[in-house]
This record gives structure tokens, sequence and C-alpha cells, in this order.
């Protein structure tokens, strides 16, 4: 604790400096999921580098709570908890997505239906203020702040110490495939599976087309009974979203096996979801058995996301999650497939935050009744047209349909919203009155963080775009990039791999 301080204090007096002089700042976390681009450049005197708060500073088994810095990972912060016996009840399916990440952003994932997103899993956060004071944030203390600076993507302050809930960790996940045949069937499943009393701890799904998916269920068990036990963390093993899909093909009936516990929380780390198929497409690779273990070590998401930035292929590629009401899920699925033809998609039911929120939530006419407080998110990941004036126009029609369907993105992604249509779905004053109570208006907003090229989203490229536009140079540099950062041998350091449970 004594060098968490001494780092905090370090990093409030360089706020303060910032605050003081009037200037913006932007905040270095030394990693990043999100496909967007800076609001304020790179100007390397204007950030504020806290990428040293990484350490997990103490677990408390009887309290079955865990003080975590921001820059912590999940396989970090899932290893550290497994040692005690010990999970969140929230964990982000890719690695190395960070804690302060889950809170800062909007992280639902399958266990969301029933605990909600990853800041509702929090008892309190440490920040440090734009003005420089460092303040305590809990439902008891500075509650509306506590609340208001999850998923508002760091404009309130910066996010230096989290205190995480925790539960008991089973050895595995029995996990159950159950074939789908339409949207109208998957969503009729995961009504059904996220109803009170289900039994499920995990719920999500894969739709492979608008004729073939699986919802998928899983329950925390400590016996196998039988099943077989399936692995995905292995250069040898399957990647998790063409398992389900061999296993289903041609079936009817559910089928059932059981997974390690940290191997189910990260079994879409192996592919990225599936978007490292792109890079497969790009390369004019084949994507087969052989070549998926020969390159395994540049396809597990911490390298995906490397490349991705470094390659300039965020211009290209969609990568979005979406949010929409049950009731019009299926017609957004239908209109994606018409308007893009992305498949597979990824199925995720939510609990709702309280409003009002910067998470996503239902807006327009389907604010209020229907559904309630439910949710299905929609992970739209693959490539988008080739042109660039084509992919803005996508992205836009993307946008104009969700509006319309009640739904909303997630803001790691690129916002091609005006300003009207983006606060028309958000309690701006109250956000605004938020950020003036806690001395935040210095910081840029929301809206000016995530608006794709601060506004200027044009069809003109400049150099730099069209000569990322030239192959395979973007692909070349954007994989260069992602070896000189040397994280795929981090990663193959995880020790959540070897977990073995205590008796």
């Amino acid at each position: 604790m004594e060098h968490h301080q001494h780092e905090v204090s370090h990093i409030a007096e360089t706020v303060r400096g910032f605050h003081e002089r009037g200037e913006k700042f932007r905040i270095f976390h030394g990693s990043t999921n999100s496909t967007r681009k800076s609001a304020l450049g790179r100007d390397p005197k204007k950030v504020v580098d806290t990428s040293r708060l990484s350490n997990v500073l103490h677990v408390d088994v009887e309290k079955q709570i865990a003080l975590v810095e921001p820059n912590v990972p999940m396989d970090r912060l899932v290893e550290a908890t497994l040692e005690h016996g010990l999970i969140p009840p929230v964990v982000m399916e890719f690695p190395g997505i960070t804690a302060g990440g889950g809170y800062s952003g909007t992280s639902g994932e399958s266990s969301s239906y029933k605990h909600g997103f990853f800041d509702q899993t929090l008892n309190q956060v440490e920040m440090v203020l734009a003005n420089g004071d460092i303040i305590n944030c809990s439902e008891g203390e500075n509650a509306d702040l506590f609340r208001g600076a999850a998923g508002a993507v760091g404009t309130f302050g910066v996010t230096t110490l989290l205190e995480i809930k925790l539960q008991k960790a089973h050895r595995f996940v029995e996990t159950t495939y159950h074939p789908v045949t339409s949207m109208d069937e998957a969503i009729a499943k995961t009504k059904a599976f996220t109803q009170p009393g289900s039994g499920y701890d995990y719920v999500d799904g894969i739709m492979y087309s608008q004729t073939l998916g699986a919802i998928i269920t899983g329950k925390l068990v400590d016996d196998t009974k039988g099943l077989p036990i399936q692995r995905f963390s292995s250069a040898k093993d399957p990647w998790f979203y063409i398992h389900v899909q061999d296993r289903i093909t041609k079936q009817t009936e559910s089928i059932l096996e059981a997974i390690p516990l940290p191997e189910y929380l990260f079994r879409y780390d192996r592919g990225g979801f599936w978007v490292a198929m792109a890079a497969f497409e790009y390369f004019g690779t084949p994507f087969n058995t052989f070549t998926r273990w020969f390159l395994d070590d540049f396809l597990h998401t911490r390298m995906l996301y490397k490349a991705l930035h470094g390659s300039g292929q965020t211009e290209r590629m969609f990568v979005q999650d979406l949010a929409l009401p049950y009731e019009t899920a299926k017609e957004f699925v239908e209109y994606t497939d018409e308007r893009l033809g992305i498949w597979p998609l990824w199925l995720c039911p939510l609990k709702q935050s309280p409003r009002p929120t910067m998470h996503p939530h239902p807006v327009g006419k389907y604010a209020s009744g229907g559904d309630g407080e439910e949710m299905l998110n929609i992970g739209l990941w693959g490539l988008g047209p080739p042109s660039r004036e084509a992919f803005i126009q996508a992205n836009r029609d993307i946008e104009h349909k969700l509006l319309k369907l009640g739904g909303m993105k997630w803001l790691y992604a690129q916002t091609y919203y005006d300003e009207e249509d983006f606060w028309g779905q958000f309690d701006k004053r109250w956000y605004q009155a938020l950020r003036k109570k806690f001395y935040a208006t210095g910081l840029p907003d929301v809206y000016e963080k995530v608006r794709a090229e601060r506004g200027n989203a044009t069809v003109t490229p400049t150099w730099s775009q069209w000569l990322f536009g030239v192959w395979p140079f973007s692909g070349l540099y954007g994989l260069k990039k992602a070896i000189d950062s040397r994280d795929y041998v981090a990663a193959r350091k995880s020790k959540w791999k070897d977990w073995v449970p205590r008796s």
C-alpha cells in the first residue's frame, strides 16, 4: 500500500498541475482494448501515466474481496484470486482487459445477466478527480460518482484502486450447447435460461447464420459426473467458436461437456472470438487446424489488438458491441445480414444498470415497458466494406438503425453519431451536472473522446490512411508492432492455465 499511495500522490500532483494550467490530458494505461483513436492525439506532455498501477494488493478470503489497481489484467486477477479458491463474479473474456478498463468502460459478459456489468460487482473505487483531489466512491460515499463514472470512459477522473467482490471458485463449468435454428428460437431460449431460479451461472450464444446457432449455458460444479473435459488454451486445442459449431452441426439435442473454470472464463481468447479469421483472409493464409496451431502465438487477443491498432485496420474492421431490446434484436440481425453479411454474431443477455447511466440502455419509445431491464448484446465483429467511403456510410447506417430500434453501441468502438443524436441517448443534463460537481469540466467529455477522428470523419483519406490501405503494408506493420510489444511472451506466462483447484 505504501508504493500504491506514493504512485497515487504523484498522479494527483500531475493532474493538479494540468488543472491549474487549464490543460486537457489523456491517461496512459499501458494497454487498450478500445478500437477508437485518442481524442487528444499523442502529445507526450499531456499524459498522466498510470501504467505502474498494475498490482493485486490484497485478497481477503474471509470478506471475499480483492483490492486491485486499475491496470491489473483479468488473467493476473484470476491467478491471484484462484490461489485462495475465489473468483470475481464477472470476468471479462479477454485476459488482457484490465479491472480499471472494466469499470471505466462497459463490460457485459456471460454472467452479466445475473450480476450486471462489471462495475456492479465492485464495493468501492479510489479516484483522482480532475482537480487533483483523491476521493473514495461507493454506494455510501459519493454514490452518484461511483455509478456515474462507470462506463463514462474516464471523463470524471483517474481510477486508481478498486475493491472487487469475490465468490467461491469451482473446479469446472458444466457447459451445455443448445442448438437453435432461428433468431426467434435463440431469443426464446435465452429468455428462458435467464429466468430467476434457472440455476445457470453463465448464458451466452453464437449465431453462425440466421438458421444455425447455439445458446450456451454454464453451471459451476466441482464434479464432472463423467462428462468429457474440454480445454481451449493450448495451441493444439480448438478455437471455442469452431468447437461449438462442430458440436451442434446436424444436432437437435443439447450437448454437454465440462470445461475447467479458468479455461471457460477465457475460452474466446484464442482467435479473439473469431476476429482473427480476418487476418487469415487479409494475408491469404489457409484457415485450418495446422495454420491455427503454427501461428498460435499471434492469435491471442493481446497480440490481435496490438496488430489491429498498428495496422490501421480499425478503419476497415467492425469491432462493435450493440445492445438492443429483445423485441427488436431479430430485426437488427436481419438488417446487419443484408447490410454487411457479417457472421458469426455473439449474443449475451444483460442485466441493466439503474438509470441514469452511461452504460447501454433502451432509448426512444423502448426506454420503458416491454422487457423492462433486459437487453441483448449483439457482438458485430468482422470486415466491413473495402472503401473508406462505404465503411463510414455503413457505420452511420448501423447507428441510424440502432436508434430506430431503441438500441445503443458500446463506446470502445468508432462512433460516427452527430452530437445531437449521440446525446439524445443519454441524460446530458445529469452527466454535465455530475461533471461540474466533481471538477471534471476541464476534461474531454464522452462525445469528445469517442467521436470518430475528432469529428472529422471524411471520405478523403490522409496520406497515412492511404498508405495503410496498400496491401500488405498495413498488415505487416501491424504484425511488427505486435511482435515488438512482446505481449505474447507475457501471455505464455499465464499461470491460470495450470490451475489445480484445492480438494
